[in-house]
């Protein structure tokens, strides 16, 4: 059943973003070759506990970890290691945080020093789908308008769009109704409705869309060994618009990027300062 929210509820999802906003951004400036899985994962459940969160994967199904950190042909869920990135890895790092009540959950990958033009591109591609998706979660639109429009942009690049694992409701809980695909048809699916809250997250992979998973449990990676792309936002339908209520811009603060992309799903400039 889903669970559609009141503004004041929205307003705290946002606070639990926000914070998963700042981790990553944190994370930005500290992620080089030599540095270690483990080492982030210990400076991101320092950082949420030190500003009144909790990690929101750390013991959720028994997962290990704060981040999920999914170097280079890893999809997600990689449990993190010991050893070191090197220059031209790609990594996911996926993050939680479970603060007054709700959740915040969302995603970016990160390049590792220079990276190569064909996954730089996969990477662009695969937060541009992101975009696409959001553009689609309008009041009276459908789930599937907001798959389809994922998986129409990232296939017109000839990449894989990965089937098995699929975006989610979010709130009280990390995982709520509806599931959010990333490939489906135009018009299938339920109603959008003002309340709703979505996790979007396109994974997408630079070659099939099939994947394995580790013998962990956990580790999801793809079947022919290519590199993947995983990027996400948590997302409230408000008078009809999609409202983001996560954001890059702290991830883009550290590492010097200017960037407007997030500005048609706000209803006023986002200011870091004010957060």
């Amino acid at each position: 059943m889903i669970q559609y929210k009141t503004p004041e509820q929205i307003e705290r999802i946002r606070q639990s973003a926000l914070l998963v906003s700042k981790t990553l951004g944190m994370l930005a400036g500290e992620l080089k070759p030599g540095v270690t899985g483990k080492y982030l994962d210990k400076l991101a459940e320092e950082y949420i506990r030190d500003h009144g969160g909790k990690p929101g994967f750390k013991g959720l199904y028994d997962f290990p970890a704060t981040l999920c950190i999914s170097p280079n042909n890893q999809v997600v869920h990689g449990i993190p290691t010991d050893k070191p990135f090197e220059e031209g890895d790609i990594v996911s790092i996926d993050c939680g945080v479970y603060m007054n009540g709700y959740y915040g959950d969302h995603a970016y990958t990160f390049a590792v020093g220079e990276i190569d033009p064909e996954t730089e591109k996969l990477l662009r591609v695969t937060k541009e789908a992101l975009y696409k998706g959001i553009e689609q979660f309008r009041k009276g639109n459908r789930i599937g308008d907001i798959s389809f429009a994922i998986q129409n942009y990232a296939e017109s690049y000839g990449y894989g769009v990965v089937r098995e694992l699929v975006g989610h409701g979010l709130g009280r809980k990390m995982h709520e109704d509806p599931s959010v695909p990333n490939y489906g048809r135009k018009g299938s699916g339920k109603k959008l409705k003002d309340g709703l809250v979505l996790a979007i997250e396109p994974m997408i992979n630079m070659g099939t869309h099939r994947i394995l998973q580790l013998a962990d449990g956990w580790t999801i990676l793809t079947a022919d060994r290519k590199p993947s792309a995983h990027f996400e936002h948590d997302v409230a339908l408000v008078n009809g618009k999609p409202e983001l209520l996560s954001t890059f811009y702290y991830i883009y603060d550290a590492l010097g990027i200017e960037s407007d992309e997030e500005e048609a799903f706000r209803k006023k400039p986002l200011i870091l300062e004010d957060y």
